[in-house]
Parts: C-alpha cells; sequence; structure tokens
C-alpha cells in the first residue's frame, strides 16, 4: 500500500443525506413570444433597414436557452429584410482559434444550419482606438468592416474575479467579446484590480465607434433558467445592466447552508462557469478583487464536463481533484485562458489522487476538525444546479430547521465502485 493510501485509509467518509433547495422558480413561459414582443420596444428592432448586414455577437457561456434566443432573433431580424450573421465573441475560449470557437458554438446548438444564417468567424482584429491609460481597444474585423449594425447578446451575472456597477453582461460582452482574444488580452493586461474601470471604459468607446444598436440582456433564475429578457437600445446599456447586475445577484443560485468542511462538485467545466466553477457560489476566488460566498474549509473537483473540451480552467480553485479530471485536461487551451486573462490559478492543478474516493478521503483529513465522523460535507453536481444535492448527517439538524430547505432521504453511504469512483 502506497504512503497516500496509508495516510487516508482510516479516513471515514460521512453519511449523507439528500436535500432540496427552494428559490424562486419564475420564469419566462414563452420566450420565443416574449423576444418578439421585445424586439417592438423603441430603439431595437426599429432601426434596423432592409438590407442591413447584421452582425450579432454570440458568446461561449452556457446561456440556457441560447440557441432558441439567437434563432428567434435571427428571424426577427430577416423578417424586417435584414441579412443577420452570428460572430462569435468569446475572447480566448476554444483554444483562441476560430475553429475551436466554431465547435464552442455547436455544442451550445448554434450552427448556420439550425440558426438559417451564416457563421462568420474569425481571430482577426482592428484596434480602433485606445484609453486615456494607453489599453488598445479592438474589434472583430467583421464587425468592424462589414457590419451595416450590431446586436449584442449575453446573460448578466455577477463576475467571479472583480466587483463593479458592471460585471458580466452587455458591457463585457461589447469591450471583451467583440474584441476576440487580442481585446481580452487587452483589457485583462493591467489585472482585475482595474477591470472595473477599464472594461467599461473600453465598452464606451467602441459603443461610439462600432454600429451597435441593440442589445438583449438575459438573466436566469437559481435553476438556470430565462426569468428576464430584455431587449435595450444601446443607449440604455449602462442604466440598465446596472440595475439588472442587481437583480441577478439575487437571483444566484446558492448555498443555503452557509459554511461547511468539504465541498464535493461533482463536475466542473466552462459550459458551467468561466472558472470552471463559480466563485460565487463557492466562497473561493481567483483573485482578491472579489469576494462574498460561504465559508468552505477544502473543495473537491472530481471531473470535467464533455462540453469544456479539455478546458480545465478552474482546476486550480479546488485543493483536491483526481487523475481522471487531469488526464481530460487539455493544457494549451487552459493555460491560453489564464494567459489571456493574466488570472493563472484557476489553470494550476491541485493535488491530484488516484480516484474519488481518495480525493474527497483527502478534504476530510485535511479540513482542520478533531473528529472526522463530524464531517460537515456538501455534494453538488456542479455550481449551476443547486436545486438538488447532498449533505452529510453533521448538517442535518440545521438543514431541518432551514425554511427552504426539504430533506428527501434518510442517512446512506456514499457509493463507489471497486475502482473508487462515484456514481455522477
Amino acid at each position: 500500500m502506497s504512503i497516500i493510501r496509508k495516510l487516508l485509509d482510516p479516513i471515514p467518509v460521512p453519511e449523507m443525506v439528500r436535500i432540496r433547495q427552494r428559490f424562486d422558480a419564475a420564469a419566462i413561459a414563452d420566450l420565443p413570444s416574449h423576444i418578439r414582443q421585445q424586439l417592438r420596444t423603441p430603439g431595437t428592432l426599429n432601426r434596423i433597414q432592409p438590407g442591413q448586414r447584421v452582425a450579432v455577437a454570440v458568446g461561449s457561456r452556457g446561456i440556457q436557452n441560447l440557441a432558441l434566443i439567437v434563432r428567434t432573433t435571427m428571424d426577427q431580424l430577416k423578417a424586417v429584410g435584414a441579412q443577420p450573421f452570428i460572430v462569435p465573441c468569446m475572447g480566448s475560449h476554444g483554444g483562441a482559434t476560430t475553429t475551436g470557437q466554431v465547435e464552442i458554438l455547436r455544442q451550445l446548438g448554434i450552427t448556420e444550419e439550425a440558426m438559417g444564417v451564416p457563421i462568420a468567424a474569425s481571430m482577426d482584429v482592428v484596434q480602433l482606438d485606445m484609453l486615456p491609460n494607453g489599453l488598445p481597444v479592438y474589434a472583430d474585423r467583421y464587425m468592424a468592416e462589414e457590419a451595416d449594425a450590431i446586436v449584442v447578446i449575453n446573460r448578466i451575472k455577477p463576475h467571479t474575479a472583480f466587483r463593479g456597477p458592471y460585471e458580466s453582461g452587455v458591457l463585457k460582452m461589447v469591450a471583451i467579446g467583440i474584441g476576440k482574444q487580442k481585446g481580452a488580452e487587452a483589457i485583462h493586461q493591467m489585472g482585475f484590480k482595474h477591470m472595473a474601470e477599464n472594461m467599461p471604459q473600453a465598452a464606451r468607446l467602441l459603443m461610439r465607434k462600432l454600429p451597435i444598436v441593440f442589445g438583449l440582456a438575459i438573466v436566469e433564475n437559481a435553476y438556470d433558467q430565462t426569468c428576464r429578457l430584455e431587449a435595450l437600445p444601446v443607449e440604455q446599456f449602462e442604466s440598465r445592466e446596472k440595475e439588472l447586475l442587481v437583480e441577478a445577484k439575487e437571483r444566484l443560485p446558492k448555498l443555503l447552508i452557509p459554511q461547511a468542511d468539504v465541498l464535493v462538485i461533482d463536475w466542473i467545466g466552462k459550459n458551467i462557469s468561466g472558472d470552471g466553477m463559480d466563485p460565487n457560489v463557492t466562497g473561493r476566488f481567483p483573485t482578491k478583487y472579489a469576494y462574498g460566498g460561504p465559508d468552505i474549509t477544502k473543495i473537491v473537483a472530481l471531473d470535467l464536463t464533455p462540453e469544456s473540451k479539455g478546458n480545465a480552467a478552474g482546476i486550480g480553485l479546488s485543493d483536491f481533484t483526481t487523475k481522471c479530471l487531469v488526464s481530460k485536461m487539455d493544457a494549451e487551451a487552459t493555460y491560453a485562458n489564464g494567459l489571456t486573462s493574466t488570472v493563472c490559478l484557476p489553470c494550476n492543478i491541485s493535488t491530484t489522487l488516484d480516484n474519488d474516493l481518495l480525493a474527497i478521503k483527502a478534504a476530510v483529513k485535511t479540513s482542520n476538525i478533531l473528529d472526522y465522523k463530524t464531517c460537515r460535507l456538501m455534494r453538488i453536481r456542479d455550481t449551476l444546479h443547486l436545486g438538488e444535492m447532498m449533505i452529510s448527517t453533521a448538517l442535518l439538524d440545521e438543514a431541518r430547521r432551514h425554511p427552504d430547505i426539504e430533506v428527501l432521504s434518510d442517512p446512506f453511504p456514499l457509493a463507489f465502485d471497486a475502482e473508487g469512483t462515484l456514481d455522477k
């Protein structure tokens, strides 16, 4: 037996119970009808002229209903006689390559066939100007040189690495998405300490220089469903996004029990969060410029989503991981993320154990508690899906007292197969 197995063999894994966390489930029932109604907002679709080539910025985030939102928007643009086309706007994602970014869109259900429009994919950019501090500001070449009008689609949510009146939303899509890898790299160059200032400044410059007409701002509820979608004239991007960010923060899924010794996360990936696991949920942030969330002593990341295509950014925010996850990691795709954002901690490989069982035992052993059998352990599928999860019996009394938690099962042991792997 190896020294690692000798150290971990006596460590117990606590019994678990299944619980349901209840959040506000309000969502838009008929999304296509809602989008068509929103596009009647003055200053949005009515500004598009017949024959105009309209570039639609579409990103890489795992936005619920994204393909439906994009297709409905394309249909409405074509209905007024425009010639829309899609531009992948996702910074360094997809390995910072054209084929990689087209593949990400395909995984999201966005193809030329499904959307009924061309996809104009390129990593080529043009420099349009620079900020007062000297940072260059870039834009996708198709948007800068061939588009008569531009439409921006993005979800509004808290950022994972900084705080400000504008975090992740339509302004970020303008400043960083439209700038492709080169633009994302420039805006990140001075670090997240200055992001709350540099990102909106770059967006304002691009909104003056480019023919951006309107945007679709999306807010999701805690169950990853579309609960708000607004068509915003470009003149309202700043004022309305600030208000929608407040709502997005209130609706963010969260762990209703705010302290645990160990958090086990079955899946991390870029389709879950830009940081693989959302720091707003885990309380484990990649920089000191963001804050909030629960108090978690140790985090275990077990596996990487297939949709992430090897990009394991976020693995470094865990304390322990598995050989299974590391074997799926594409180092180049992962490191491109850190080199572009200048924050490399999420790309570091955490302490790697042979299997799920050993990784969880390692977290229990190092969680700084006197009695391992009383470990306060939580297990979640991923940071997007927190409606149903597992907690150890040490948390059971606290769960029963919480008005928005329902206990669903009696205690049971976690079931590992002969290889020490959990059923996910």
